[in-house]
């Protein structure tokens, strides 16, 4: 997203250009540097991260309920060149890590809890995200029956979506919801449309610190925040034109 906008900026400076208006092809190419520097070197990805992430907590309930849900979203899988197998990607340990944590913590404040993992098959075969992470729960010591799976959603909205008709037949006194920093927001939102009250916890934190040197990584981390603005607006668009499902009730669930 990042890298087509700058090279939609050297285009139009190169179309300009090769027209009268030498003027404004001279000022595209200023924009077109300022922009560059702006996102290479840290202004831009910095501020739209910041924005994301600051307010949510890292940490999870002062005070545990008698039944407690940790909700952790997927986050895609990585396929491994050798063996062909899938598993966590790193920018998603994270949230396993987060979720154990938290797990483990409720279960020493001596109350029912328990992990609904949430993602379907990103790789149109099996296993599901779901079954990926919980295999890994399993492995750090968490109890098989306090696993839950949620192996049909293929995004954010069907995390939320089918999340929420799970909760309808097991009502909880509390849930926590785990995901990445950027992710939290979006999460959150779409998880109160569906009448889901969640207490939503970053289970990481990502930062763009200004550099002299532009970095090819801020492009990257650019493009990751753009994505959850893009899903923002995307969600108020389909609301005004009704393409989004009814909401329910805040907190309904």
């Amino acid at each position: 997203m990042t890298l087509p906008l700058i090279l939609l900026f050297v285009a139009v400076t190169a179309v300009l250009g090769r027209s009268r208006w030498r003027r404004s092809a001279r000022t595209m190419c200023v924009l077109t540097v300022l922009l560059t520097l702006a996102i290479g070197c840290g202004p831009i990805p910095q501020r739209l991260l910041n924005n994301l992430q600051v307010g949510y907590p890292d940490e999870g309930p002062q005070v545990w309920q008698p039944r407690s849900l940790i909700i952790i979203l997927g986050g895609g899988l990585q396929v491994v060149a050798q063996t062909h197998g899938l598993q966590v990607p790193a920018m998603v340990n994270s949230r396993i890590v987060k979720g154990l944590e938290l797990y483990l913590q409720c279960k020493r404040a001596g109350k029912a809890c328990g992990l609904l993992i949430s993602g379907g098959v990103t790789h149109h075969s099996e296993p599901a995200e779901a079954q990926v992470y919980a295999a890994v729960f399993e492995k750090l010591g968490v109890d098989r029956a306090d696993l839950t799976l949620e192996s049909k959603s293929l995004n954010t909205w069907q995390n939320a979506q089918f999340s929420a008709a799970w909760l309808q037949a097991h009502p909880q006194d509390q849930i926590v919801l785990v995901t990445s920093g950027v992710h939290v927001r979006r999460s959150l939102l779409y998880f109160a449309h569906f009448g889901v009250r969640v207490q939503g916890v970053r289970a990481d934190y990502i930062n763009a610190p200004p550099q002299l040197i532009p970095q090819a990584a801020y492009l990257f981390l650019t493009d990751i925040a753009l994505h959850e603005y893009a899903g923002l607006v995307r969600y108020r668009v389909y609301n005004l034109l009704g393409w989004n499902v009814e909401a329910k009730r805040p907190g309904a669930l």
